[in-house]
């Protein structure tokens, strides 16, 4: 699980900050790298999951070579990797103007994304900021792992909740076409109906190629197309009357 919340210096954790990093078998990782906690939330969660995950091979090399480092030296190998940047990068929005006195404010706000994850039958949370990862306690015998960190993200929630009310909580999860292909493969091999999952994977391609057009609009520098389309306006003499047209 990936919480989003709206970040407040100094805030003392909500449960004891293990200084064990390599000990307690989670790979934590500083965040040394300003603006990545999003990038840095996803590999937390990447680098904790199961041997049944396939990590490909830019993170199994950073895993086993940063198995002994020290959380920062784990940061700034993240930090370091050309792969990783460009694929944080590569989801940058366009800032093709920047104001001269463009440095940021004591009023603005920062957000933070901080990672959820089950390792070793303990809930640990993962918060590059901190020194060290946040455990929770032990899972204990429950159906799933989330009946254990629901209430610990629902009491974040309440502990804010007279001041704030912009929260996001999201899942990484496995992509949910390779798994309606496989449901797909094992209906036909069992000579069973496929046509309510064939109606899945169409919504569900649909939806990804939605969020694929709307990354892409996100990622786009309109600002010459608007300077061009303004100077086309004024050379046609319509844009004082557009002008006057959005004033009313």
């Amino acid at each position: 699980m990936i919480f989003l919340f709206k970040y407040n210096a100094g805030e003392a954790p909500s449960a004891p900050v293990s200084d064990d990093v390599n000990g307690n078998g989670v790979f934590f990782a500083s965040q040394v790298i300003q603006n990545a906690c999003a990038t840095q939330a996803i590999l937390s969660i990447l680098m904790n999951c199961p041997d049944t995950v396939a990590l490909g091979d830019t993170l199994s090399n950073l895993k086993g070579f940063t198995e002994d480092f020290d959380a920062d030296l784990k940061g700034m190998a993240i930090g370091n990797s050309e792969t990783i940047r460009d694929a944080h990068n590569s989801f940058a929005r366009p800032e093709p103007i920047v104001a001269e006195n463009s440095a940021p404010s004591k009023d603005d706000e920062a957000f933070h994304f901080v990672a959820y994850v089950p390792v070793n039958g303990r809930l640990f949370e993962l918060d590059g900021l901190k020194r060290g990862p946040i455990d929770h306690g032990e899972i204990g015998d429950t159906s799933t792992w989330l009946d254990k960190v629901c209430p610990v993200i629902r009491a974040r929630i309440e502990k804010y909740a007279a001041s704030e009310i912009r929260f996001n909580l999201m899942a990484l999860v496995r992509n949910k076409k390779d798994v309606l292909l496989e449901k797909i493969a094992n209906a036909q091999r069992a000579n069973q109906s496929t046509d309510e999952l064939q109606n899945h994977l169409a919504n569900e391609t649909e939806c990804q190629q939605t969020w694929r057009d709307e990354n892409i609009r996100r990622r786009h520098n309109y600002i010459p197309f608007m300077f061009n389309a303004l100077t086309v306006l004024a050379e046609q003499n319509k844009l004082d009357a557009l002008l006057e047209k959005t004033k009313r």
